[in-house]
C-alpha cells in the first residue's frame, strides 16, 4: 500500500512540479492581496451604494413628508378655533369648510368629539364615527395617528386621515382630523428626479400601508418575503438584502418620514440600485486572482521547460542511450541551450568519448586474454582425452580383471575432466559453468562407455537449471562420476523383482543451497557399503564443496545426498541483467 502511494506521489519530486510549487507560493500572497483588496473596494462601494439608497429613498417620500408635516401643523393652527367654536358646531364648521376650500391639499377636516360625535367638520352634515376604525384607534392609543381611511368602492373616498389630539388645559376633548387623498401622496412619489426607479410606499406603526408610488395590488410583490412591516420598524435609518414575495433578491432601504408615525419603505433591484455590478465583481474577483495565477505559472513553465526542462530530458535521454549500450559515437553537445547546460553536456561529450576509447582498448585486451584461456582449456581436454584413449588402449592389452576395472575406473575420471574442460571452452563465461548440462554430459557418457546395449539398466536424471563458479562445478562433478559410478556398479534388481535403477536429483534448495542425490536400487544379496578409493575422493570433493555428505540405505535403496552452498557469481554472469553497460549489449538487455 504505502509503496503504490509513493509510486503515485512519484511526480512530486519532478522538476517542474517543485518549480511550480514555488511560483504558486510566491505569486499567492500577491493574489491574496488583490483578492482581499477587491472585496474590501466592492463592500465599500456597496455601503456607498445603500447610504445613496437612504437618499434616494429620502428624497422620493420628501414630498409625502411635506404633506404629512403639513396636516399636522394645520390639525396644531385648527385647535385654538375649534377650542373657541366648540360650543357652536355650526361656527365651527364654517371655519372648517373654509380652510378645506381654500386648501387642495386637504380633502377634509373636523373635530370629533370623545363620544364619537362630529358636529365640526367640513362636510355638510355632522356624523357619528364611533364605529370607525380611526376613531376606535384613537380612543386606545389618545395620541397622534396617521392612518388610513375605511375601505370602499369608491377609490375617490381612499384618504389617509391625520388625527391630532386636543386638549382643554389637561382635559382631552377629543381629536382635529385632517383628510389627505392617497392620489396626492402618490403624485408627490412621482414628482421627483432622480427616484424614477424606486418602489416606495409608506406605512404607519401599525403595519398598515398609507400609500405607494404604483396601483396599491401591486406593492405586495417587491415586499421582504415572510416579512411584516411593523417589524421592520428596527431597521430604520439601514438598508438590507433580502428575497422579495416573488423569490427576487433585493435592495431594501427604511427611513422615517415622519418619526414615531409614518415609515417610507424603498424597494429595489440591485441592477437599478447600481449593485449589480458588485456581484459580478465578488464572483469574478476569484477567478479572475486564479486565472491570473494560472496564467503565469503557465508561463513561468513554458519558459522554464524551454530553457531548462527540454536540455535536461535531452541529455538524459543521451545518458539512457549511452548507458545501454549504445557506443557507436559520443552524443552531440547541445549547442542552443543556457551556458551551464552547454557546459554539462560538454563534459558528458567528453566522458563519452574518453569511455569509448578505453572501453574499446579493454574489450580487445579481454577478447585475446578469452582466446588464450579457451585455446589453453581446449588443449587440456585434448590431452585429457589422448590420457583416456591411451588407458583404454591399455586396458585392451591387459588381461587381468582386476587391473581392468581400476584402469576403466581411471579412464572415467579422466574423461570426466576432459568433460568440465569441453564445456568450460564452449561456455560463454569463462567463469560460470551451468553445473546441471555438464552433469548431464558426465553422465551421458559414462553410461554410453559402461553399460552394453542390452544392459537392463533404467537411468533416470532430475537437474535443476545451476550455474556455478569452476571452483565449485569442478570437485561437484568430480564427485557426481564417483558417486555415479558406484551405482552402476551395485545397481541391482529390487527384492521384490523388476528392473533396476540409479537415478540422479540436482535440486536447488533455498535461496543459497543445491542438493545433490545419486541413489540405486539394491538386491537382498548386495552390501551397497562401498570402501576404497572412490570413498575416499568423495568425502574430499564434499570438503572442497564445504558441504555434508550423507548416504542413507534401505531395504530397497541406497541414496548418497550432498548439501553444500552455491558461492555468489559475479554480475555479468547473472541469468537476468539489469543493467548493461558494455557496447556489445545484447537485444533483450533491460536498463
Amino acid at each position: 500500500m504505502l509503496r503504490r502511494i509513493r509510486e503515485r506521489l512519484e511526480f512530486t519530486k519532478r522538476l517542474g512540479f517543485r518549480l511550480g510549487s514555488l511560483l504558486s507560493l510566491a505569486i499567492l500572497p500577491i493574489g491574496l492581496i488583490s483578492l482581499i483588496q477587491t472585496l474590501h473596494l466592492s463592500r465599500e462601494y456597496e455601503r456607498s451604494a445603500e447610504i445613496a439608497l437612504l437618499g434616494r429613498t429620502a428624497t422620493a417620500a420628501a414630498g409625502e413628508r411635506a404633506l404629512l408635516l403639513g396636516a399636522l401643523g394645520t390639525a396644531d393652527a385648527l385647535g385654538p378655533a375649534v377650542l373657541e367654536t366648540m360650543d357652536r358646531p355650526e361656527a365651527c364648521s364654517d371655519i372648517m369648510r373654509s380652510f378645506v376650500e381654500r386648501s387642495v391639499n386637504y380633502a377634509y377636516a373636523g373635530f370629533t368629539r370623545m363620544d364619537g360625535k362630529t358636529d365640526c367638520l367640513s362636510l355638510p352634515e355632522p356624523i357619528d364615527v364611533s364605529n370607525r376604525k380611526t376613531f376606535k384607534l384613537f380612543q386606545k392609543n389618545q395620541t397622534t395617528i396617521v392612518t388610513s381611511s375605511e375601505p370602499g368602492a369608491d377609490r375617490s373616498m381612499d384618504y389617509v386621515i391625520v388625527a391630532q389630539p386636543l386638549y382643554r388645559e389637561a382635559e382631552l376633548q377629543g381629536y382635529v382630523a385632517i383628510a389627505i387623498s392617497r392620489d396626492l401622496l402618490r403624485s408627490s412619489h412621482m414628482s421627483n428626479p432622480g427616484t424614477e426607479e424606486a418602489r416606495i410606499l409608506t406605512f404607519n406603526t401599525a403595519g398598515e400601508v398609507l400609500s405607494t408610488d404604483r396601483d396599491i395590488e401591486d406593492y405586495r410583490r417587491i415586499l421582504p418575503k415572510g416579512k411584516a412591516l411593523s417589524s421592520l420598524l428596527s431597521r430604520s435609518e439601514t438598508t438590507f438584502n433580502d428575497l422579495s414575495n416573488e423569490d427576487e433578491q433585493r435592495v431594501f432601504s427604511v427611513i422615517p418620514v415622519v418619526p414615531g408615525l409614518v415609515y417610507a419603505l424603498g424597494s429595489w433591484n440591485r441592477i437599478e440600485a447600481g449593485i449589480g455590478g458588485i456581484d459580478v465583481t465578488r464572483r469574478t474577483a476569484p477567478l479572475l486572482t486564479l486565472f491570473l495565477w494560472a496564467a503565469s505559472l503557465i508561463v513561468a513553465y513554458f519558459a522554464v521547460y524551454r530553457l531548462v526542462l527540454r536540455n535536461i530530458r535531452e541529455l538524459r535521454g543521451q545518458m539512457r542511450r549511452f548507458a545501454i549500450g549504445e557506443r557507436s559515437a559520443p552524443p552531440p553537445v547541445l549547442t542552443d541551450a543556457p551556458a551551464e547546460i552547454v557546459d554539462m553536456s560538454q563534459t558528458f561529450h567528453n566522458m563519452a568519448r574518453i569511455l569509448i576509447r578505453d572501453e574499446a582498448a579493454m574489450e580487445e585486451a579481454v577478447q585475446e586474454k578469452t582466446i588464450l584461456l579457451k585455446e589453453v582449456h581446449h588443449r587440456v581436454k585434448n590431452n585429457l582425452q589422448l590420457i583416456a584413449s591411451i588407458i583404454n588402449m591399455q586396458i585392451r592389452m591387459i588381461e587381468h580383471d582386476d587391473a581392468k576395472r581400476v584402469l576403466r575406473s581411471v579412464q572415467d575420471r579422466v574423461a570426466s575432466l576432459a568433460t568440465i574442460y569441453r564445456n568450460l571452452y564452449q561456455a560463454e563465461q569463462l567463469d560460470a559453468v551451468e553445473a546441471d548440462r555438464l552433469i548431464h554430459d558426465i553422465i551421458n557418457q559414462m553410461t554410453n562407455a559402461s553399460l552394453d546395449p542390452g544392459a537392463n539398466l533404467r537411468i533416470e536424471t532430475h537437474l535443476e537449471p545451476l550455474i556455478l563458479m569452476p571452483d565449485q562445478a569442478v570437485p561437484l562433478s568430480l564427485l557426481t562420476t564417483e558417486a555415479f559410478t558406484n551405482a552402476l556398479k551395485y545397481a541391482s534388481a529390487p527384492v521384490g523383482g523388476g528392473q533396476p535403477w540409479v537415478r540422479v536429483t540436482l535440486r536447488i534448495d533455498g535461496p543459497k543451497e543445491v542438493v545433490l542425490e545419486v541413489e540405486n536400487s539394491v538386491g537382498a544379496a548386495t552390501d551397497a557399503e562401498g570402501t576404497g578409493l572412490g570413498s575416499q575422493l568423495i568425502e574430499a570433493f564434499s570438503t572442497q564443496l564445504d558441504g555434508e555428505a550423507s548416504a542413507v540405505s534401505t531395504a530397497d535403496s541406497y541414496r548418497l545426498s550432498l548439501r553444500f552452498k552455491v558461492e555468489d557469481l559475479p554480475s555479468h554472469a547473472l541469468p537476468q541483467q539489469q543493467v548493461v553497460l558494455t557496447s556489445a549489449a545484447r537485444p533483450g538487455s533491460r536498463h
